[in-house]
This record gives structure tokens, sequence and C-alpha cells, in this order.
């Protein structure tokens, strides 16, 4: 006898409470291994795989692609037992055990540390939700979802597909009446009393409108997130910014000399290396550009580490992901981790625990020919440094006119923990290593 269980969306990250379906890897029919990845989803941090914690034959998907899901919510049901072989026997009892209100999902790869249970979060202001049974039951065969047709997917929540199909209503065939074009339970039983929708003129989610030569999309994942915590950095940090325009040929030449040498042969050494090191360096000296306001507790915390954050552009948006005790790397390590970051960054697959607890930032504007800019801080930490585009302009040396390379560096910092001149000093530092890398040996 075949025995069900349900996929709930996992917490993948603390504090998570929805993500958006971006790409089924299995279909009903398809039999999985433990631990085997059969969903990638977005969460507000970043794009994630998850894993099944059983063994089986999927039956039925319940979400769609691009449906935004909450945290407990089941989206797939899986055979665990397809042959019946491990059906108890009738006449076995049961176990003496404490009701099962509830059952652990044990921590998987793509999970993160969490124990993540099946139950369904309470919405705010809702009576408590009665304890579900026990996932694993003894039912028919869920029929397979209708493939979509010439790659459309119909937007419509699970209970309503659910309607759909006991209704005999092709979902495909309506019109939705909702926001973004969404199906709803009245368009499913309109269609059911054969009477079709109207359709309905949306402004949200619908693309492309020949008529306003206006495109939409929505706000969420990444870019969600994005949006939100650097409101709140805006509205809450006062930032200061403060510029300071520096001679780095000498730096550009000591690293053609790198991609001479033996020990960095295959390394990627870039201005952004540099920077790095000189932030991690410099962080030193002014310890305040390290640390972090923290409201709640009326406090100001020091960071005996340096996780340095690199803003990066993907496709999904703005991250910055982290390089986790960058002050003790040597510069050809943080070469190579720099090098990595920005490549899984690249392919969507940084980790939301990549993109937490950073201490300090960096952002590259010169890699797009910007000359800088005004970064707004990160949230959780005090100060950002821009780097701007190298170029070749006129600079005095010793009192003669000479084509150099030219670097503008801009830092804005938290105000509220980084006074005029710490924050000074810090920028000064960080030129000073840029402009000559030999001053890092007094350092």
């Amino acid at each position: 006898m075949p025995t069900y269980k349900e996929f709930p969306l996992a917490d993948t990250a603390e504090g998570l409470t929805e993500a958006d379906i971006l790409n089924w890897h299995v279909k009903p029919g398809d039999t999985v291994t433990v631990n085997q990845i059969v969903v990638e989803i977005e969460t507000a941090k970043a794009a994630v795989e998850l894993p099944i914690p059983w063994a089986g034959v999927v039956t039925e998907l319940h979400v769609e692609p691009g449906q935004t899901v909450e945290v407990g919510t089941p989206i797939l049901t899986i055979d665990v037992d397809p042959g019946g072989a491990a059906a108890p026997a009738a006449a076995a009892p049961a176990p003496a055990a404490a009701p099962v209100e509830e059952e652990e999902m044990k921590p998987l790869v793509g999970y993160g540390s969490k124990a993540v249970v099946t139950q369904r979060r309470a919405r705010k202001g809702a009576a408590p939700a009665p304890a579900p049974a026990a996932v694993a039951v003894a039912a028919p065969p869920a029929p397979a979802p209708a493939a979509p047709r010439g790659g459309y997917v119909p937007l419509a929540k699970p209970p309503v597909r659910k309607l759909a199909k006991d209704l005999g209503v092709d979902l495909h065939a309506l019109t939705g009446t909702a926001s973004g074009g969404v199906i709803t339970r009245d368009d499913v039983q309109r269609a059911a009393n054969g009477s079709a929708a109207a359709p309905v003129a949306s402004t949200v989610d619908t693309g492309y409108d020949p008529a306003t030569r206006e495109r939409r999309v929505p706000i969420k994942g990444v870019r969600k997130m994005t949006a939100a915590a650097m409101v709140q950095s805006a509205y809450t940090a006062p930032h200061v910014t403060e510029f300071l325009t520096i001679d780095v040929t000498p730096m550009m030449e000591f690293r053609e000399k790198l991609k001479k040498s033996r020990e960095f042969s295959g390394v990627k050494v870039t201005p952004l290396t540099f920077a790095a090191k000189a932030v991690c360096l410099a962080a030193k000296r002014t310890p305040d550009i390290n640390a972090v306001w923290d409201e709640a507790a009326q406090e100001i915390v020091y960071k005996d580490y340096v996780h340095l954050g690199i803003a990066a552009a993907t496709p999904r948006g703005l991250i910055v992901p982290k390089v986790r005790d960058a002050d003790s790397l040597s510069l050809k390590e943080l070469a190579v981790a720099l090098t990595q970051l920005t490549d899984v960054a690249r392919e969507g697959k940084t980790s939301p625990a990549d993109m937490a607890n950073g201490t300090i930032t960096i952002t590259n504007v010169g890699v797009f020919g910007v000359d800088t800019g005004t970064p707004i801080i990160n949230p959780g930490e005090s100060a950002i440094l821009c780097l701007g585009a190298i170029k070749d302009q006129p600079w005095v040396v010793d009192g003669e006119i000479k084509v150099r390379k030219v670097l503008q560096l801009s830092l804005s910092f938290d105000h509220r923990v980084v006074d005029g001149q710490q924050g000074s000093e810090f920028l000064a530092d960080v030129g000073a290593l840029l402009a000559d890398p030999a001053m890092a040996m007094t350092y």
C-alpha cells in the first residue's frame, strides 16, 4: 500500500517566511533518492537548491514555477513506499509514544543547521491552526498535473488548482481576474458553471503593455530584500561620504610584477585585491570603522575580525557575499577568495549564510567605467568603500606634469560610530597603501 509524505518549504535562512519557486528538477513519476536536489527556490537573499529527505516516487507537484510560497507549505508529495513492502501489518499495535503533531526534517545538504517542521506558521491575528495529522498517510495515488501548454503556466494557488481538478476545469483556458492574472476560486466556479470570466485589465505583473509602452515586474526576492535594507540604512544611519583621488601607478606596476612571479602564476590579481588588503590593514589602525551601532543594546560593538563584503551585480540583483576573516589572509589568498566569491555570485549560487554578518564592504563601480559614487552602508556595518575607474590622467610628479594611473575613492560611514577624524584617517590609510603598496611593510 503506498505511503505518502508531503515535502514542505523549509526555512533555509534565519527568519525566512516565504520564497519563490524558480525551477523544479523533478516531475511526477520520477524516482528520487535521499538528499537529491528537487527544486530551486529564490529567497530574499539568494537562490537555493533544496534536497529531499526521503527516497521514493514523486506523485505530485503542488506549486508552479513563479509562485510565492510561505514556509511550511507542502510543495511536493512523494510515495516513500511505492511497492507497499514497508506497510505495517493491520494487527500490529502502535508503539507507546506521544501523539505525532509535527514531523521534523533533519538538517540536510543546503538546509543549514536549523531543524524545520512541516507545520505551517500561523498568520498574524489568526487563531492557532489545529495540529496536523502525521505526514505519512495511506491514500490513492494523486494524478499528475497537466503538462504546461506551450510553456504557459497558469497562475493559481494550490487550493484553487485542487478545486479546478475536482470540477474538471482546465486552468489553461482561464483568464485570471486577480491582480497579476492570478486565477481565483470564483474564476474556476464560473468556468464550471459555463460562464466565462470577463477579461480584467491588470497593470501588475503582466509584462509589457503595448497601450502604455510600459513593462511591469514584481518586486520580490533579492531585489525586494536589497531595497528594504537600503531604505532602512539610509533612514537609520547618518551617512557621511568623503572622497580621495590618488595616483595608483605604483600599484599597477606592482600588479604586473606579480603576474610574472611564480607564486602568483594562475592567480587573478585585480585592483579590488589590493583594495581588500588595504581595507583589512587600515581597519586595524582605525577599529571604529569595523564596529557597529547596536540600537537595541545601546552599545557600539567592536569586531576583532574583518568579514569583508564585496558588492556583486548578479542577474537577480545586487548581493554582498562575504570573505570570512579576510584580515587573516595573505594577498594571494585574498585574490583566490575574491575570484571564487565573484564566480559563485554571478552563477547565482551564493548561499544566504555567505551574505550574513559582514563588518565592512567594498563596492567597485570602476568596472562600469564610473569615476566614483556615494554608496549606502549595508545594515549591520558602519562603512563602505567605493572604488572608481582607474584612468590615465595628468598628475604632478616632482614638479612636472605626467600621465599617471589615477583612481578616485569614496568612503561612506555611519557618523554615530565613526567621527570625521577616524573616517578621514582610514580613507587616507587606504589611499596611501594603494598609492604605494610598499607602505604595507610599515603596518
